[in-house]
């Protein structure tokens, strides 16, 4: 059920900015605001907790989540930001080289294929479905600001082709964690190295989203409240999960 989940979110994502490739800039960044709100309040109420509890290497785990951190923002510089919902809109006729498009791809391949893995951490001593609605609720926008950098620089069917590989990454991910555990082929450490990588990689696209949401970062009282009711039902999620 959960392979499901992910893939369709991001297909049904993608195929939004097909069908309709320009929505209300408003609503699209409260979504964003809610997506970066909810996924920085688990982070700190669900994945650092866990992580620094389920091991005593404090110190590693803590470069790691640096690594990650750091890792993030090479990413963003390579995908121009689709993963906090850049949209790219560009003048009729205008046209970049495939290979941007393809960067663009991989990038956030890269992290839809690591939070798989994360959701397949056998470990949690918590319920999953917090964290799995916060991967969730990003990865809508997040192709659908990928499909909108498609459809400028390569055919319909290419893209769709690339959305369905992008959708497919976080399964992927999930499956092959799973696959090793079972297998015994890697010990349970590796979900904590993990997990630090996404838990830095979570803080840098959370921050930004909600850092870049208003206009010359200045204070709006609309998005203020959609970012504490995202922290509100993080919190409520946690305590009943």
């Amino acid at each position: 059920m959960t392979y499901l989940l992910l893939f369709s979110v991001a297909l049904l994502g993608g195929f939004v900015a097909f069908s309709k490739p320009k929505i209300n800039g408003g609503y699209y960044k409260l979504s964003l605001v809610f997506a970066g709100a909810y996924l920085f309040s688990i982070t700190i109420i669900h994945i650092l907790p866990e992580l620094f509890h389920e091991s005593n290497n404090h110190g590693l785990l803590g470069v790691l989540v640096l690594c990650g951190f750091f890792m993030q923002q090479v990413l963003e510089f390579v995908s121009k930001g689709v993963e906090h919902g850049h949209v790219h809109v560009h003048e009729s006729g205008h046209k970049h080289l495939e290979s941007t498009a393809i960067l663009a791809l991989l990038a956030l391949g890269l992290h839809a294929f690591l939070e798989g893995g994360m959701l397949a951490n056998p470990n949690s001593n918590h319920s999953s479905n917090t964290l799995l609605f916060g991967v969730l609720i990003h990865k809508g926008p997040e192709a659908f600001a990928l499909v909108s950098v498609l459809i400028c620089e390569l055919s319909k069917r290419k893209s769709v082709f690339y959305l369905v590989v992008f959708a497919m990454a976080s399964p992927v991910g999930m499956f092959l964690s799973q696959y090793l555990m079972a297998g015994e082929i890697v010990s349970s450490a590796y979900f904590n190295y993990l997990f630090a990588v996404v838990c830095g990689n979570f803080l840098h696209i959370s921050t930004t989203i909600v850092y870049e949401s208003s206009s010359d970062h200045k204070f709006n009282a609309k998005k203020m409240m959609v970012a504490l009711v995202a922290a509100g039902i993080a919190v409520v999620g946690e305590i009943i999960g």
